[in-house]
């Protein structure tokens, strides 16, 4: 793989605006960064949690007084938080519902940012910007009740497209990376959520094809796979990669432009060849990078052993990544993980 192509950022960083992100992740890994995510700062930095808020305000829902508060669950059983869910008010008409999801104005403003400090020599030229979109699951298994869900997957895929709409009409194709941020998905097929529907995977493949048809030739897309964060660590843990590889397979054979890379968690505990047996049958698409989250804070030994495991069973080339985005773990960790990720991508 390409000096420049060795890592990949999944987005969320913690530090405070975007022009720190930029700054502080061009001078430790500018070489082998291909695009610069903005961090996700602000009200992003806990994900789609400010969705929720987006609906709470919104006047045509209300909290769902028919259904239990959700029960957010960890995978040892903690409970995380409980959620009262959404629905759509009685008399609103959801056709004519919109959302203002607040995508394209974080981007945009990130972006004048970007544009700034390339013109100034910071960021090289033909580094990319990257912004990372949830998909209407994120909120949706999370935020919305279940007799509303159905209805509202296409009213926020409406919403979502709208503002994915605004990005590409401001930024070259050129300029940009889009990566779908695949979460609630997973915990899908995983079988975490214990109402999901019985066509969960057809669901999941065509949303995630139109998702992936939407963003023009030229623009960098991807995919990243994830099994959630919350308390800096999955939501489940998964017993190998299969549920992942099925994924990936799937997303490729429902989207008809070329998905440009993937990225895949890997668990810190999981240096076994089982884990990543089931990557030795992935039909990877011609041209479809793979990103390995398998960098953890300060476990240099942890990070060998896992990229040992993974060449032993990945076919071609592979990047390097984390796990997940780093905007919610400890920030006193953030020096120790870029250094972690600069030396696993000079020594790759």
């Amino acid at each position: 793989m390409d000096r420049q192509e060795r890592l990949h950022l999944i987005g969320s960083i913690p530090l405070d605006s975007s022009e720190q992100v930029f700054r502080r992740l061009t001078d430790e890994l500018g070489p082998f960064l291909r695009c610069l995510p903005d961090g996700e700062t602000g009200e992003r930095s806990r994900w789609v949690y400010f969705q929720r808020q987006m609906l709470l305000d919104h006047p045509a829902m209300e909290i769902d007084p028919t259904v239990p508060p959700y029960r957010f669950i960890q995978w040892d059983g903690k409970l995380l938080r409980e959620i009262e869910q959404v629905r759509f008010k009685p008399a609103s008409d959801p056709q004519s519902v919109t959302f203002e999801t607040g995508y394209d104005k974080a981007a945009l403003a990130s972006y004048a940012v970007f544009q700034r400090l390339r013109a100034a020599g910071t960021i090289s030229a033909g580094v990319r910007f990257q912004v990372a979109l949830p998909t209407p699951q994120a909120s949706g298994y999370l935020y919305v009740s279940g007799p509303a869900r159905q209805t509202y997957f296409g009213v926020y895929e409406r919403a979502l497209k709208s503002a994915l709409g605004n990005i590409n009409k401001a930024i070259p194709a050129s300029d940009l990376t889009i990566q779908w941020d695949v979460c609630q998905e997973v915990l899908a097929f995983e079988g975490y959520f214990v109402d999901r529907p019985a066509d969960y995977k057809k669901q999941t493949f065509d949303m995630l094809g139109r998702l992936g048809d939407s963003i023009p030739a030229g623009v960098e897309m991807g995919y990243h796979l994830c099994y959630g964060s919350p308390r800096d660590e999955h939501l489940v843990q998964p017993k190998d990669s299969g549920i992942l590889v099925e994924m990936m397979e799937g997303i490729a054979a429902a989207t008809r432009r070329p998905v440009d890379f993937f990225h895949i968690p890997v668990p810190k505990e999981r240096s076994d060849d089982a884990f990543y047996a089931p990557l030795a049958a992935w039909k990877r698409p011609a041209g479809t990078k793979l990103y390995l989250g398998l960098l953890h804070h300060d476990d240099d030994a942890g990070d060998g052993a896992r990229i040992a495991a993974a060449r032993r069973h990945v076919s071609g080339d592979f990047g390097l990544s984390a796990e997940c985005g780093w905007g919610r773990t400890e920030p006193g960790r953030l020096p120790g993980l870029l250094k972690g990720h600069r030396d696993a991508a000079e020594a790759l």
